[in-house]
């Protein structure tokens, strides 16, 4: 088993800096959890905590039913896979790999099957006699693995282990590891600032701002139903529009108003926001939740004035003034957009997110 539980526990730092705020977290035992956010959010903080290499300041770490807050870091079965690698230049991969069981003593006949298993596993058979010098980046994180993997730990935790790799490789890197994570059936704890990294490979996703958890969620839950405007604009290539606004009743519809742009609400969304005519909100729609073929006047379309056209591909990306404000939406390939042309787009009305314009936070319910 390796459940972990974090209840209510904060992190000071002496010079005053809190890193991390009355965190209550339960990880699953076998999950793959991923802490997402910014620099500075606290999510390597926690992940420093769980491997013992932070204190904590308050509250209490469990592992089980065990309170993990004074155990020391060799005495938590846990395995730490670092953004650098951290390999011996010196040692060969096949040292690199059997260094921390020869400093747990293992037998040598069991050091040896554990680190040729792990080769086996990860494709490294022929780089054992390497030294790190003579890998490429994608093997090097491979050698750091199969350290880690030898551990046969109750805890894996990855603290941004691909940021060094070029875009290729991290795709093919995060298939990897969640392959692994599948094989071994341990709990994973991964730490990124890529969100692409976080809905690739997590069972749920734990988003933190400035040392303080804003949603914790499956991916489709994240990305489908941000808790807030953070949220929303931390996932999504390109980020999510926002346009302030405000709801209007009109025709005994209920929606969204900025200027000449109207938006019906969806039925759930109008029942639950009913009678809050004026109030000032945030729109929030994504890049892909439009086609083209709006009207010029209805309650699913926009109108906006081509800004520039970026083909990507598969889509293009249109940059529109909408309302005196720039939007990116993504579109089809086929169409022809001209700088300077003015585009009708339909919108996916049952996609649209709606915040607060006061404190962020998601009027869907």
């Amino acid at each position: 088993m390796a459940r972990i539980r974090f209840e209510a526990v904060s992190k000071q730092y002496p010079n005053g800096y809190v890193a991390l705020k009355d965190l209550h977290l339960d990880i699953g035992d076998k999950e793959f959890l991923v802490l997402l956010g910014p620099s500075g959010c606290g999510k390597s903080t926690t992940l420093n905590m769980i491997a013992g290499l932070e204190d904590v300041t308050e509250g209490n770490l469990y592992f089980d039913d065990a309170v993990m807050n004074t155990v020391p870091p060799h005495k938590r079965d846990v395995a730490m896979v670092f953004q650098s690698y951290a390999l011996y230049p010196n040692k060969s991969v096949y040292e690199n790999i059997a260094f921390g069981l020869r400093m747990r003593k293992h037998p040598k006949d069991e050091i040896d099957r554990r680190v040729r298993d792990a080769a086996r596993r990860l494709e490294i058979v022929p780089l054992l006699d390497r030294r790190p010098d003579q890998l490429s980046g994608g093997q090097r994180q491979r050698v750091a693995l199969g350290r880690a993997m030898v551990r046969q730990p109750q805890v894996f935790l990855m603290d941004e282990p691909l940021s060094n790799l070029d875009a290729t490789l991290r795709i093919s890197m995060r298939a990897e590891i969640k392959q692994l994570h599948q094989a071994m059936q341990t709990t994973f704890v991964y730490v990124t600032h890529d969100q692409a990294e976080a809905l690739t490979l997590a069972d749920r996703i734990v988003v933190m701002r400035l040392g303080l958890v804003q949603q914790i969620g499956t991916p489709d839950a994240i990305y489908e139903r941000p808790a807030n405007m953070f949220v929303a604009s931390f996932l999504g290539n390109p980020s999510i529009n926002f346009l302030e606004g405000q709801l209007a009743q009109e025709n005994g519809q209920l929606l969204f108003r900025r200027g000449a742009l109207g938006l019906n609400l969806p039925p759930h969304m109008a029942r639950r926001l009913a009678g809050q005519a004026g109030r000032a909100v945030v729109l929030g729609l994504r890049a892909e939740d439009v086609e083209m073929g709006g009207v010029q006047s209805g309650g699913d379309s926009l109108q906006g004035r081509i800004l520039s056209v970026l083909p990507v591909g598969s889509d293009q990306f249109l940059e529109l003034e909408v309302e005196g404000e720039k939007q990116f939406f993504r579109v089809g390939k086929e169409g022809q957009y001209k700088v300077g042309d003015n585009a009708a787009l339909r919108v996916n009305l049952n996609r649209l997110h709606l915040f607060d314009k006061q404190d962020s936070q998601s009027l869907a319910g």
